[in-house]
């Protein structure tokens, strides 16, 4: 009996200890295992800070092609291990994403799901043709070019928001504007649309009443004050000249209109032969003003329209300096003299079209 009792007091310690020393590894490993989770999850996972695109219908495998190809990502497996544990792979949402130094895996994950997309700051000037605008818009949201352009171009479309084909770039004012990614075709009219209405304003509509003319002719006659002139404190005085022909019942003899009907704007010499070409925009030709604007006039030039110089000039020519300045006349004798000048400079540098 008591040799009984001896051996079971000597098994049950070697059992403890096992069991000790089993449930110590245990805690062990597991807290490794804890820590690498912790880590996985919560320690900052961004190795060199950027943005990504995801399309639309992405991929897991494309997403990540996306991450690898910026080397955004620190430790792809802590990436993969939160993904699946989110299902990230059944929940893609395409959009532009800026991943910011010191983002942990989930905060990664969270801002992909959910669709927390980067804002885009799209801006367009500069522009004269609608392909233009369709090319530069294709570069900050989702829609390409070919897409936009079959918008811009499809009659329906400037039925619906008051233009016709000649006059759908007044429509588009340029600026900077805050779209996200995914912005559809339709999205990027609709606010145009807006900013169109919120720019003409009760104030610059009053304006433009007073001057006899609807908001799409002021932009219109803007267009060519643009195209004369890049000096903000001349174009009040070139819109002056203008609308001083305009009053007076005169062809705008304006050379970018014909510049524009010609569809070359790289023309620096207008010449006789240009003046032929049989377009409702050559203001040679045909009185009045063409029918829509000739580029996407600036805020500063429709402005200038609005605010227009009170000046007696009805003519005006560039400066032989080339400065980019012009000289104005109130008569044609003292125009011809200074478009000779301008003639005599561009013969000495050889200048000929």
């Amino acid at each position: 009996m008591d040799l009984i009792k001896t051996n079971k007091l000597m098994l049950f310690p070697r059992l403890n200890k096992w069991i000790v020393m089993f449930f110590v590894l245990a805690l062990v490993v597991g807290g490794l295992r804890g820590y690498q989770l912790y880590r996985y999850i919560f320690i900052p996972n961004i190795q060199t800070p950027g943005s990504i695109i995801i399309p639309l219908n992405a991929t897991y495998e494309q997403v990540i092609d996306s991450l690898k190809k910026r080397n955004i990502i620190l430790n792809y497996k802590a990436f993969d291990w939160v993904a699946n544990r989110k299902n990230y792979a059944t929940a893609i949402k395409p959009g532009k994403y800026l991943l910011d130094k010191g983002l942990n895996t989930n905060e990664i994950l969270n801002m992909l799901k959910s669709g927390n997309q980067q804002p885009v700051n799209v801006t367009f000037n500069n522009l004269r043709f609608i392909e233009e605008l369709a090319g530069d818009i294709s570069k900050y949201i989702q829609p390409d070019s070919l897409e936009l352009l079959q918008k811009f171009k499809d009659p329906a479309i400037h039925e619906k928001f008051g233009f016709n084909e000649n006059t759908f770039h007044c429509l588009f004012i340029p600026n900077t504007y805050e779209f996200y990614w995914t912005t559809t075709a339709d999205q990027f009219l609709e606010r145009m649309a807006m900013e169109y209405a919120r720019f003409w304003n009760e104030g610059r509509r009053n304006k433009a009443a007073e001057l006899g003319l609807t908001p799409e002719e002021v932009m219109t006659v803007a267009s060519i004050v643009q195209e004369e002139t890049n000096k903000k404190d001349e174009k009040p005085i070139v819109a002056g000249l203008y609308l001083n022909r305009i009053k007076r019942g005169m062809p705008l003899q304006a050379d970018p209109t014909v510049k524009f009907a010609l569809g070359n704007f790289r023309i620096k010499r207008v010449l006789n032969s240009h003046l032929e070409i049989d377009s409702p925009y050559n203001t040679y030709k045909y009185p009045g003003l063409p029918p829509g604007p000739i580029n996407f006039p600036e805020i500063s030039s429709i402005d200038a329209v609005l605010n227009a110089a009170k000046t007696p000039y009805i003519y005006m020519c560039a400066r032989q300096d080339f400065s980019g300045y012009h000289n104005f006349a109130r008569n044609l004798s003292a125009h011809n003299e200074n478009a000779r000048k301008y003639k005599a400079a561009l013969d000495s540098l050889e200048i000929f079209q």
